[in-house]
């Protein structure tokens, strides 16, 4: 049975003056400031893995999951609460922002996440709604609410967001893919439409991360898992400027909130995401972080242990680890996370494990 979260009405007097005051190591090494140790939290670190997570979700369908303010809380706090790590990340999903904009969302099984009314035309583009975040997606504002009143003060909360590429890769393929076809063909095909179609999600995607951090998020991080299947120059040419534009909206507006990039695949294009200055650079498995983090030039990193060494034992999680760690040789700056998320395989023990060898060690 889940447990009912703090009511929102005591955030103020029991949590958030005291939240403020605290220093936080996860928002140190976001600033490149030494932390003390190597603060660590994991993408996807409340879910299918964890008992407690299912505990909550309960026979909730997925999509009403995401929008129940109090479940969605309760499942990164006890996420938070069960592994130990330094930073809670709001329990949502990139793609339930599309739905107000009029994408139908449905999360089959065996699947995942479908739309079966694809943007693919002009009038789907046209057709497309943006309104203020309050109005279209409220419950994440209330969800955010919920966990401030029960996350501990020293403990960092991080709101997201799916990048603008990955987002309309998801609007425009209609579901997972292999060969990103209808994507590539628009772009090339359709440019003008592709960059309408863009603009529309960064305006929504502005909206949202605002509200987030309205609500109470210290730092937000850009997932943009789909970028690795586009060449350097289609990333210049097609996207960069659009998530130039919103990591540029999110500063001016909140100009003390860390940004995180994260992307997949994306080795690459690393010197051009460098280029968009985030805060953060969060480099997947497949990058040497020294080398890396050196090249780059940037204040902070995060990453970036293969999440399938966590299906492994003790002893290869606490070499993988501590190779991450040599790696970044304790400059301060270092965030350690995986480079993708906790696949649903994965023994709770071995996470924890991880959290503990990280705080150990560094």
């Amino acid at each position: 049975m889940w447990r009912r979260c703090s009511p929102p009405e005591n955030r103020l007097a029991a949590g958030r003056v005291d939240r403020y005051s605290v220093a936080k190591p996860f928002l140190k090494a976001c600033r490149g400031e030494p932390a003390g140790f190597t603060p660590i939290w994991l993408n996807r670190q409340a879910g299918r893995y964890m008992p407690e997570y299912h505990q909550v979700k309960g026979d909730l369908p997925s999509l009403a999951f995401f929008k129940h303010p109090e479940r969605a809380a309760q499942a990164t706090l006890d996420a938070q609460r069960i592994l130990g790590v330094d930073a809670a990340i709001l329990f949502a999903d990139l793609l339930p922002i599309l739905e107000p904009m009029g994408l139908r969302l449905d999360y089959k099984p065996g699947l995942g996440p479908v739309f079966d009314n694809p943007v693919r035309t002009e009038a789907d583009v046209a057709a497309l709604a943006v309104a203020p975040a309050s109005e279209a997606t409220p419950y994440i504002a209330a969800t955010i609410r919920n966990i401030l009143a029960d996350l501990p003060p020293n403990v960092a909360l991080i709101g997201f967001a799916g990048a603008p590429f990955t987002l309309a890769s998801y609007a425009v393929e209609g579901a997972g893919s292999r060969n990103y076809r209808f994507i590539k063909t628009m772009m090339h095909e359709a440019p003008a439409l592709w960059s309408r179609l863009l603009s529309k999600l960064v305006e929504q995607l502005a909206s949202y991360l605002d509200l987030q951090i309205s609500a109470g998020v210290e730092a937000v991080q850009l997932f943009d898992t789909w970028v690795g299947c586009l060449s350097v120059g289609d990333f210049r040419r097609h996207v960069l400027p659009h998530t130039e534009r919103l990591i540029k909206r999110i500063r001016a507006q909140h100009p003390q909130v860390p940004i995180i990039y994260f992307g997949t695949g994306n080795g690459h294009l690393l010197p051009d995401v460098a280029a968009l200055e985030p805060d953060v650079i969060a480099l997947d498995w497949r990058q040497p972080l020294g080398p890396a983090w050196r090249d780059l030039g940037c204040p902070a990193v995060q990453g970036n242990l293969d999440p399938l060494v966590l299906c492994a034992d003790r002893a290869a999680i606490a070499r993988e680890a501590q190779g991450v760690l040599d790696s970044a040789a304790g400059r301060p700056g270092h965030i350690f996370n995986l480079g993708h998320g906790i696949v649903p395989e994965t023994p709770v023990d071995h996470v924890k494990y991880l959290v503990d060898y990280v705080h150990e060690h560094s």
